[in-house]
């Protein structure tokens, strides 16, 4: 399969970027994307060039550095991570543009790298249970209901890849916040900082610069893990409610 790649580069964040055009041949259809990369690479760097910097590091699904925008979806054509989308997506002579994810609150560091700190600053304000340590608890001695342990399990699965933010016209981070406020607040362990919990967090998402939601629900369609757009809702009903009885 021969493609043309036309590529964010980027020397650094304060420097002007452009797209660059790079032809590529035999390439297989049982690669993934982020392989496809390394063949450029290996390539580039042979011919004395600079490399394209690129996030990524299980290349299982399962840890989010690897998002990218492709033909100008999060990800790529197929649901799933940048790491786990296979060339036999695409089609001999297929152009393919590839970018960073384009947010405020991802500043490009280079080419198609960006900085996700903004998403562990988030965290850090909240997203977390404060308990004693010491010995394991017996599994049975917080009980939860299975559809409270679903819920709580789906809204867990998110990787914090930032699919959700790519994709959202309003560059809001609402769907990740929701994920991780939601996967608390079903369980019983969650209820003692619930609002706290809330009120900090989404005033750590704004100071991000990330944007608010509409429920256009372009952040469901792109997520790898198929967060349901519900755990938005459970965001904002937390926040009315702790806003509600801050006053």
């Amino acid at each position: 399969m021969n493609l043309t790649l036309k590529i964010w580069r980027q020397p650094n964040g304060s420097a002007a970027g452009e797209m660059v055009t790079y032809p590529i041949t035999d390439v297989s259809e049982d690669m993934s994307f982020l392989e496809m990369l390394d063949v450029l690479n290996e390539r580039l760097t042979a011919e004395g060039q600079e490399p394209v910097a690129f996030d990524s590091d299980c290349r299982e699904g399962i840890c989010g550095m690897c998002g990218l925008m492709i033909n100008g979806v999060a990800h790529g054509p197929e649901v799933t991570t940048t790491c786990q989308l296979h060339m036999r997506s695409f089609s001999d002579g297929d152009v393919v543009t590839i970018e960073p994810w384009r947010a405020s609150g991802f500043p490009v560091l280079r080419d198609l790298a960006v900085d996700r700190s903004a998403f562990d600053r988030i965290i850090d304000a909240g997203g977390y249970v404060s308990v004693n340590t010491g010995a394991a608890p017996d599994a049975h001695a917080s009980p939860v209901p299975k559809e409270n342990a679903d819920r709580a399990f789906d809204a867990a699965t998110c990787i914090s890849c930032g699919a959700c933010v790519a994709a959202c016209p309003n560059g809001s981070a609402s769907l990740f916040l929701g994920a991780k406020i939601t996967h608390l607040a079903e369980l019983p362990q969650g209820q003692a900082e619930r609002y706290t919990r809330v009120l900090n967090m989404v005033h750590q998402h704004d100071l991000e610069g990330f944007g608010g939601c509409t429920n256009i629900g372009e952040c469901t369609a792109v997520c790898p893990k198929e967060i349901p757009q519900d755990v938005i809702a459970t965001l904002n009903k937390d926040m009315r409610h702790a806003l509600w009885h801050r006053v």
